[in-house]
């Protein structure tokens, strides 16, 4: 039986980065919304309680049973973590006179297993509006900062310790070391979850899940849903059909490159054009959001009369993973907001006919990539840039015309292939260009011209969830610039996008 990390999660948006940290030292975590925790599973080492937006003073607070962790299991709370022991054992928890978010410095009291190989003074990530104003009689300060004097705490004679502070964020210096000292020193984990363990246990699970059911899967080209293609084909064999459709906004050429790519990949694979249905539906529709529901509605649409000619269809297999969950719902059915919805998550009508399969929903786009490797999918597809599952409608700016794709996808094909030809395409996350929707006044010939303008995007990146824009260099931007103004008729300025996110997104819709 594995091993395996609890997070209780309170509602967090730091909850799947903190079961990200914790894979990353080799151990299996689960989340679970503390709505749903009722007892200890029998192969749990170890629980980490989430942070939360709400306040323990509110009458409604997110709570769980404590006495079923206590002393049974070592336990690290986190922020509301820590301010929910403090408060149910008698502490008191108040508002705090401002706002603590942002950096801090920790200073360190006593010495204590936690904290092994942490320098005192060292830097600390607080975002909290309430703070601990009084411990109980049973539980220490090991740890303070200048503005909170309980920045860390433990309980006497137990393996429970609470963090005013967020060691999953990375600007929390010593940060994965703390993980790690818990996980390690102190829950004893053997550090034996890897992408090998990932792939054995997630292949039995869609053996059990599917059965000798049929799944159609929807193939991109891209990492993630290679990836999963790959896993299910894995698990299910050629009860597995996949399909690569033309929805007509796709980079240019790349309905043909793609399937010459899947040639050799072992998959039963199907290509199908649909770009009339999906350009007929994006008709005069100008607002984002309902640009990418209609999508994921079309898809649904398409591949469910495909699944007519293959007999008995249960499932549709996706490759979602989960910055498209957090972005676009709460993953784990706690409260979040919405971003924006990815037309395979937030996208998805009510009511389907096929039942949704997702191998890599809990993973982030890098992991994604490590399994990738150890499944041995060849390299160019692993490390091919994302690419958004609504294509080049949620980069065009306004409605969605035949015209406006053809111009994105010449300026698009220019700017991609300069990034590799210069031998940047590897120092660049994600990239693409992205048409504006007001035309501005430009002279060429000596003549006005009153055409496009096209803003180029390239962001540096890990997960999806952060990204800061990538620094090229100004010899690069103005001859790509003056390739794409001098060849894609219709447009006469190109600017460069220097936004992170947050607060902007790695895509403009």
């Amino acid at each position: 039986m594995k091993e395996v990390l609890l997070i209780i999660d309170f509602g967090s948006q730091y909850t799947q980065l903190i079961a990200r940290r914790v894979r990353e030292l080799n151990v299996c975590s689960e989340i679970i919304p503390y709505n749903k925790f009722r007892d200890l599973p029998e192969n749990v080492k170890g629980v980490i309680l989430s942070g939360s937006p709400s306040s323990i003073n509110d009458k409604n607070a997110p709570t769980v049973n404590l006495k079923l962790l206590r002393e049974k299991i070592p336990l690290l709370a986190l922020c509301y973590g820590a301010q929910l022991i403090a408060h149910q054992y008698g502490g008191k928890v108040g508002s705090s006179n401002t706002r603590e978010y942002g950096r801090s410095n920790m200073k360190k009291i006593g010495s204590h297993d936690l904290f092994l190989n942490v320098e005192d003074n060292s830097q600390v990530w607080m975002s909290h509006a309430d703070t601990i104003l009084e411990l109980p009689k049973s539980m220490q300060v090991i740890a303070s900062t200048d503005d909170v004097s309980v920045a860390a705490f433990c309980v006497d004679g137990e393996y429970t310790f609470g963090l005013q502070f967020h060691p999953e964020v990375y600007h929390s210096e010593y940060g994965v070391q703390i993980l790690k000292n818990f996980l390690i020193n102190i829950c004893n984990f053997k550090q034996s979850w890897t992408s090998d363990s990932f792939i054995e246990s997630t292949i039995q699970n869609l053996k059990n899940q599917i059965g000798g059911d049929k799944v159609l899967m929807a193939l991109s080209g891209g990492v993630d849903s290679t990836v999963a293609a790959v896993l299910l084909h894995h698990a299910i064999g050629d009860n597995l059909q996949c399909v690569f459709v033309d929805n007509g906004l796709l980079r240019k050429n790349e309905y043909s490159e793609v399937l010459k790519t899947y040639e050799n990949i072992g998959l039963n694979i199907k290509g199908v054009n649909a770009s009339s249905k999906f350009l007929e539906k994006l008709s005069c529709i100008t607002d984002p959001e309902e640009k990418r529901k209609l999508i994921g509605s079309t898809f649904i649409d398409v591949f469910e009369s495909i699944s007519n000619d293959f007999h008995d269809v249960k499932w549709l297999g996706q490759g979602t993973i989960y910055p498209d969950v957090i972005e676009s719902i709460s993953g784990t059915g706690g409260p979040s907001e919405t971003i924006k919805s990815h037309h395979n998550v937030g996208g998805l009508p009510d009511k389907m006919n096929l039942k949704v399969i997702e191998p890599l929903k809990s993973l982030f786009k890098d992991e994604v990539r490590r399994v990738g490797l150890s499944l041995k999918i060849n390299p160019s597809i692993i490390k091919r840039h994302p690419f958004p599952g609504p294509g080049l409608a949620i980069r065009i700016m306004g409605d969605v015309t035949v015209e406006k794709v053809r111009i994105l996808q010449e300026v698009d094909h220019i700017f991609i292939n300069s990034l590799k030809e210069h031998d940047l395409y590897h120092l660049v996350w994600q990239a693409g260009a992205i048409l504006l929707g007001d035309s501005s006044v430009g002279v060429m010939g000596d003549g006005r011209t009153y055409e496009k303008v096209v803003a180029l995007r390239a962001v540096a990146s890990t997960d999806g969830m952060t990204a800061d824009w990538v620094h090229l260099p100004y010899e690069f931007l103005s001859k790509v610039s003056n390739d794409i103004i001098n060849k894609v008729k219709g447009v006469n300025r190109v600017v460069y996008d220097i936004s992170s996110k947050p607060p902007a997104t790695i895509e403009w819709e």
